[in-house]
This record gives structure tokens, sequence and C-alpha cells, in this order.
């Protein structure tokens, strides 16, 4: 949609062909009984990138969204007892609430380390994020300079780099955290995701009244406005080429539809494994399978009787072990021990009345399927039984929701998987694991002339900010195609 939206703008006509019922992706909502969830983001960060869109296409973002700070930011939890809430704007002021929480030298530590992500941030943010990335040969001008590509540390895991900065393991466990960002292990993700805290810390942390989903809601409205025709349930099941370019798509129901442009904002794997027979698309999927794919994630969407002391918007609670935790997923095990996270909101849109909460709960799990790797998350049972163990889990943690909670939905990889058509549930596409990830995600512009690859399995990553940056370049690259002809 936010592609669409910029494409109108720049004179196309653009139809959406989306096979749900309704528009947003894995930004949806779920309503029951007064309460209301998002099913997917539960935070707005880099809010700009969403403040570019809407002004550049029609009226401001703050017009369209209640936008709204959030304050205090995350409350984190440790295995030991240890805790402490991080404020949602102002890296400084975080690292006196770690100082505080955990003594010594957590304050300074934490400072360099930011320090050192906004050096990482400035460098990468235009050659990695806000424009395409083909291959290696597109960062010529970084590696020109030995100091920017020592700053950038491409060889260097976000696990070493938090051990070069952070003599406290707690700080240690909260900077691997950012790796789940992008569904990766910290022990192999890069260095550079060190700029998620910064980027969270600097810019702040944001909700939208009513739940994240209704800047779905706003961006389809936006479309509306640009004449932009949205079909739903219209199942695309073939993108149409000749001679290595894009003729349209063939639907389901056996219409085809001519187009000179497609955007695809399927799944890249899914994209050049079933809608594509060519064989440049075969080269893609097979540079593709070199990646490690992200891990999906186990959701519980709780509505909670009365209101939890301590609770904040956003919390998480971590193992005793985390290294085991990511040992488990990506080798295809539930975690025995997960991290968990809840968002919360104190939003009365979202809850029948003051004296309810609605939890939305995610824990990272493996991708659904019976391959290698993989977990066969079919079994209604087994999810069952998980939750009611996670739900144990939180008790044992210091939250015991089990008396209050009124009734509960799962989302399992599963369900992920054939409601987003992402390949075993993979939430973000590919991991960021492995200094070759970055290269690996598949390109905005495709080999397939007049295909182009947008949102979270797309350069530059998953992640609200990274999917409307995506969306912004494939734009742009259009536009000067079309300028050239």
């Amino acid at each position: 949609m936010a592609t669409a939206a910029r494409l109108s703008v720049k004179g196309h006509h653009v139809t959406i062909l989306e096979q749900s019922d309704k528009v947003g992706g894995k930004a949806g909502a779920y309503r029951r009984d007064g309460f209301v969830f998002d099913t997917g983001p539960s935070l707005v960060t880099l809010p700009a990138v969403y403040r570019d869109l809407f002004l550049k296409t029609g009226a401001a973002l703050e017009e369209c969204v209640d936008l709204q700070p959030v304050e205090p930011g995350t409350s984190y939890r440790w295995a030991d007892g240890s805790a402490v809430t991080l404020p949602g704007v102002n890296p400084a002021a975080a690292a006196t609430a770690l100082g505080e929480a955990f003594g010594g030298s957590s304050r300074e530590d934490w400072l360099a380390l930011t320090a050192r992500a906004a050096k990482i941030w400035a460098l990468t943010r235009r050659p990695f994020l806000e424009s395409t990335l083909d291959g290696p040969r597109d960062l010529l001008d970084l590696a020109r300079s030995p100091r920017d590509v020592a700053t950038v540390a491409p060889t260097t895991s976000l696990r070493r780099l938090g051990k070069k900065y952070l003599k406290d393991p707690h700080l240690r466990m909260l900077l691997d955290r950012y790796a789940t960002y992008s569904g990766s292990d910290p022990r192999k993700a890069p260095a550079a995701l060190a700029t998620i805290p910064y980027v969270e810390q600097t810019f702040g942390s944001w909700h939208i009244g009513g739940g994240v989903h209704q800047l779905a809601t706003a961006l389809a409205q936006r479309c509306a406005e640009r004449k932009v025709d949205i079909e739903l349930n219209t199942d695309v099941v073939r993108v149409a080429t000749a001679n290595d370019r894009v003729r349209g798509v063939e639907l389901a129901n056996g219409d085809v539809i001519a187009a000179d442009i497609v955007v695809s904002n399927a799944d890249a794997s899914h994209l050049y494994g079933d809608l594509l027979d060519t064989p440049p698309a075969d080269a893609a999927l097979q540079r593709l399978s070199k990646a490690t794919p992200s891990f999906s994630g186990f959701v519980m969407l709780l509505a909670v009787r009365g209101r939890t002391p301590g609770i904040q918007h956003h919390n998480v609670w971590f193992p005793a072990d985390y290294d085991a935790e990511f040992d488990s997923v990506f080798s295809g095990k539930p975690a025995a021990d997960p991290t968990i996270y809840a968002c919360v909101p104190n939003d009365p849109l979202m809850r029948p009345d003051a004296d309810h909460e609605s939890w939305f709960v995610l824990i990272n799990a493996p991708r659904h399927g019976t391959s290698k790797h993989t977990f066969d998350w079919s079994d209604s049972a087994f999810a069952n039984t998980y939750a009611d163990r996670a739900i144990a889990t939180l008790a044992s943690r210091g939250v015991d929701l089990r008396s209050r909670i009124l009734w509960r939905e799962l989302i399992t990889p599963a369900d992920l998987a054939t409601r987003t058509r992402a390949p075993g549930g993979a939430i973000y596409g590919t991991s960021s694991n492995g200094m070759r990830a970055a290269f690996l995600r598949p390109a905005n512009v495709s080999p397939i002339a007049g295909l182009y690859l947008v949102g979270g399995s797309a350069h530059p990553g998953g992640g609200l900010p990274l999917v409307g940056m995506s969306a912004e370049i494939v734009a742009e690259k259009i536009g000067r195609a079309k300028r050239r002809r």
C-alpha cells in the first residue's frame, strides 16, 4: 500500500491484489468482546519514514492516525530477579536507568555502545537502508575508508560487539535481544544491528491509538484517496512473463490481468519458488536458499480481567539461558524456557473497560514444517500445552495471570504460514545471520524486467520502518525507469 500510494502520485494507475479479505497483511488485528489486539507489529519506531510517506501523498501522518509516544518504553526482567524499565526515548536516560539498576560502569558502557551505534547508523543508513543493495560493489564508497569499515565491523557479530563494550551480562543480554527484531541469532547477526536500540532510544517508541494496525487502515484510506484500486479476496497464482519481462498476473479464477509493472509484497521465496517459472527466478531462488530463514513466532492473545501491578506497554522476561533458546529455535525445537514478550497497551480503545487488559504475547519459535530445522505446529493439542507452559512460566517469573484469563486465542507458525504465505511462518523472510546475509536478502529490483519486490522479505528487511523504506526505494526506481522510457 505504501508503494501504491507513492506510485499514484507519480502518475501510475495502480491496482492492489490482496489474497485476504482485509488489507494489512501481517499488520493485522483481532477483535472479540471489546478486546482488540494487534496480531503483528506492536511498536512503531522511526516514524519519520511514514511521516514522509503521508506528506508526499496527501495529509500528514498525525492527521490520519493518533500517534502517541510510549513512556516509559520497555520493562525488562531477568531470571535472577534483576529488573529495569527504560524510557521510551533518550539514550542518555536509558544509560542512567541501566547504571542505577546494575551499577559499576553500566551507564558509561551503554553510552559508549550508543556512540558506536550512532556512527554505524550515520555510515550505513543511506547505502544499506535507503538505497538498493544488489551486491558488495554497492558499498565501494564505504570500503574506501578503512576507518569506516572498522566502525561498521562487518565481520563482527552483535554478540562480540556487546562483549567489547558491555561488562555486565544483563546489558549484553539486553543487546542480544535486538537480533530478534530480524528473527536472527545474536551470535551470528552483524554488529550493525546495534543501530536498532540506538534508533529506538533516539527517535522514540510510538503507539497508534486503537492499535498499530490502524496504520494499515490509514494507508488503505490514503490509497482510496489516490484512486488506487484494492481488490480483496483476489489470489494471484502466477506472475506472467515473456522474454524475461513481466506481462501481468494470473488469478486463481483463471483471469489474467495485464500490467507493465508488477510489485510483489509476497514472501520472496514464495514469489520465486511458486509464482514464477523462468531461469532468472530459478537463479534468484537458488541464491535465496543460501540464506538462513528467520525464525517464527508463537502468539497468545489473552483477554485478562483486572489490572496487573507494574505492567508496562512493552514487557520482556528473559530466560536463564538465552543461548539455549537460540539453539532450540534454529534447530527446530520450541524453547523449553523462552524469552516472553508482552505488549499490554494502556489504550481504552483496545479493551472493553478500564478493569481489563489486552495481552499480546510473543515467543520466538521455530518455523513450521516437517523438514530439517523446522517443527510441525499443526498439532493443536501441543500448541495449547505449550501455551499453558508459557503462562505457567510467566507465573514463575512473578506475573500470574492464570485465574484472570477470560479467554485466549493462539496463533502458531503454522497459522502464520497459512495466513501470510510466509514459508514456515518465517516472520522476516531471511535472518541476518552471517556477514553475507544482507547481500543474500532479495533485491528490490528483480532479474525480470518490470518486476519489483517490497516488504519484509526483501531489502532492506522486516519491521515497519524498513518495509516503509523498501516502498520508497521501489517507487523511486520505477519513477526513474519511467523517465528513461
